[in-house]
């Protein structure tokens, strides 16, 4: 039983965390926090520049050298190569956090198949491919997963079908692996952000006007009556992933203003 002390944030503290998607949006808001409480972290990306921007970032919060394992997670021997470089270099794993993911628009009539299997390669796949091998590390340390999925994976949307489907797909893959690690104490949890300000949007093709007339829209379809910001999010993967959460697994936790909770009326 953990002690009193042992339940914050804090306990994070020299925690191997491998955290993907981390050169941009929530995996950087995520890497900038758990610098700043102290983990031990390896950062994956596709954008090298941006990814060392972030690690820089991470080291003047007062952290170590982060591990940059960037590439694209698509890629098979990448996965390979990114558990083997993050297991030689801190010679175990606590957290993973699959944050990586693609939006895309379309719906039933103009998703052809090429965008669709794109977005369930980055989105599913190779989340799948990579937990499935930090798997025996975590065993060892009891450690913690943490994916990134979204309020589209809880709730219907036209217009986002193909990551609709993945983030749906993300939220059982969640549970049923929560259920599957249980007996090893391995706990495995999802946050479902709603709309959060970041550059996600605008590259699945929306201008700085649509940008800026959907973010207006998030007065009314959030309860809270605002889009929600990457630090927002952040902390609740951390919240997730450190032992102030030990009896906490088979989650998908809203963080979307109150937008799951909604009904048109």
């Amino acid at each position: 039983m953990a002690t009193p002390d042992a339940f914050k944030v804090g306990s994070l503290k020299c925690k191997v965390t491998l955290i993907t998607g981390a050169s941009s949006g929530i995996g950087a808001g995520a890497a900038l926090l758990f610098s700043r409480l102290g983990a031990q972290l390896a950062l994956n990306g596709r954008d090298v520049d941006n990814l060392t921007k972030v690690a820089k970032e991470c080291e003047a919060c007062g952290a170590v050298k982060p591990l940059l394992v960037p590439g694209d997670l698509t890629d098979e021997d990448t996965v390979k190569r990114t558990v083997e470089e993050v297991i030689a270099h801190f010679g175990k794993l606590d957290v993973l956090i699959n944050s990586a993911g693609i939006l895309a628009m379309g719906s039933i009539e103009t998703t052809d198949m090429a965008q669709y299997d794109k977005v369930m390669s980055v989105n599913v796949r190779s989340v799948y491919h990579l937990t499935h091998l930090c798997v025996p590390h975590l065993i060892k340390t009891k450690g913690s997963i943490v994916n990134v999925s979204s309020v589209n994976g809880q709730r219907s949307f036209p217009g986002v079908l193909a990551y609709c489907m993945s983030k749906s797909a993300i939220d059982q893959f969640t549970r049923c692996v929560a259920l599957e690690l249980a007996s090893k104490q391995v706990r495995v949890n999802s946050v479902c952000p709603g709309v959060i300000i970041t550059e996600v949007h605008k590259r699945a093709g929306l201008d700085e006007d649509q940008y800026a007339q959907f973010l207006e829209k998030c007065k009314v379809t959030h309860a809270l009556g605002r889009p929600g910001e990457v630090e927002e999010v952040a902390h609740a993967i951390a919240f997730l992933a450190s032992d102030a959460a030990t009896f906490i697994t088979g989650v998908n936790l809203p963080v979307d203003g109150g937008r799951h909770a909604m009904c048109p009326r």
